[in-house]
């Protein structure tokens, strides 16, 4: 039994190329059923976030696997995805590495190893996990655990949100008296709330599409919920925009922000957008008193912050080797259910 990684990343395409694959939540069921019927896969995970879009399968044949892989991204985008691609034991590396925040935009991130476990449990709960990517991603929790707790990793901002909120005091000096609002309530907004709330900032306004969602992370925070047809109306008062919502087209365009831009007689608005594909159009970066960041932007920031945890790196490796060595070994033996060893 072999194990594929296929996929694309922050370092490998920009964020225009990345949003043009990234499959939302919604859409993963029927993407794993395609990725199933390519010839000589037995099991598929798929991973797709903010800096991935990334596939790991279970076959006798991992070059069936990524020719197929290939040419369903081709046939849902319509173009040719620049894959990069490892076999095991290289794929069972990458994903202890991913896992682990080592590969990360941000090294020694901690929001990614919760999207690694939704990945994996939208896999299982779609019953196309087999035994070996069973044990994979397991073994890939456990390691990521053992790589917090025994190393510095995670010393300093750790999550795209925190470095988000670097970014805005950056901005203003102190965030200390300023108005914020959130459009999404998943996990990277509810990391950047509270990220905001620890650093003094007097209000947060969250706006998500379920009211319900807005109101329970605005209790939580001591915010305010908006019903997300009225967010526009709060542009006037904020000074910070973060937006990180699955919308599947732009919600932040020129056409639709600029007469509000008027209503705040001259004051700055700085727009943080964390959402792939992106929730603003690049183009109201063009806006007078307008300041716009996508995700990629924070990479600069992201890497100010990295000296520590760059020291503790080698440490990290030798931890996943250890692991890896131990998976292998295990893989080894192992029989998928009707597959002949």
């Amino acid at each position: 039994m072999n194990i594929l990684c296929a996929g694309i990343n922050h370092r490998t395409a920009h964020l225009e190329v990345r949003e043009r694959f990234a499959v939302r939540e919604d859409e993963m069921a029927g993407m794993l059923a395609r990725l199933r019927q390519i010839e000589g896969v037995s099991g598929v995970v798929m991973l797709s976030t903010c800096n991935r879009v990334e596939l790991y399968a279970s076959g006798l044949c991992t070059l069936r696997a990524l020719d197929g892989f290939r040419s369903i991204l081709a046939e849902r985008t319509g173009l040719e995805a620049p894959l990069y691609h490892h076999d095991t034991p290289q794929a069972v590396r990458h994903l202890f590495r991913v896992a682990s925040g080592l590969d990360s935009m941000v090294i020694g991130e901690t929001e990614i190893l919760g999207q690694v476990k939704k990945a994996y449990s939208i896999a299982n709960e779609a019953g196309a996990a087999t035994r070996s990517l069973h044990k994979l991603f397991q073994h890939a929790f456990r390691v990521a655990k053992t790589v917090r707790t025994e190393t510095q990793i995670t010393s300093g901002p750790t999550s795209i949100g925190s470095v988000a909120v670097e970014l805005a005091g950056k901005i203003f000096g102190s965030l200390e008296g300023r108005r914020v609002m959130i459009l999404g309530a998943g996990e990277i907004s509810e990391r950047t709330a509270r990220s905001l709330q620890s650093r003094g900032v007097r209000s947060v306004i969250v706006s998500n599409r379920t009211y319900e969602r807005a109101a329970s992370l605005a209790a939580e925070i001591g915010g305010m919920a908006l019903h997300f047809d009225h967010w526009e109306n709060a542009i006037v008062d904020v000074d910070i925009l973060i937006s990180s919502t699955n919308a599947p087209f732009a919600l932040l365009t020129p056409e639709r922000i600029a007469p509000l831009l008027k209503l705040r007689r001259g004051d700055p608005l700085f727009v943080i957008d964390l959402a792939v594909p992106r929730d603003a159009d690049p183009a109201i970066n063009e806006l007078d008193g307008l300041f716009l960041y996508d995700i990629d932007s924070l990479e600069q920031i992201a890497a100010q912050s990295l000296d520590i945890r760059r020291q503790e790196v080698v440490r990290c490796e030798s931890l996943i080797d250890h692991h890896v060595g131990g998976f292998l070994s295990w893989l080894k033996t192992a029989r998928e259910p009707g597959i002949p060893k």
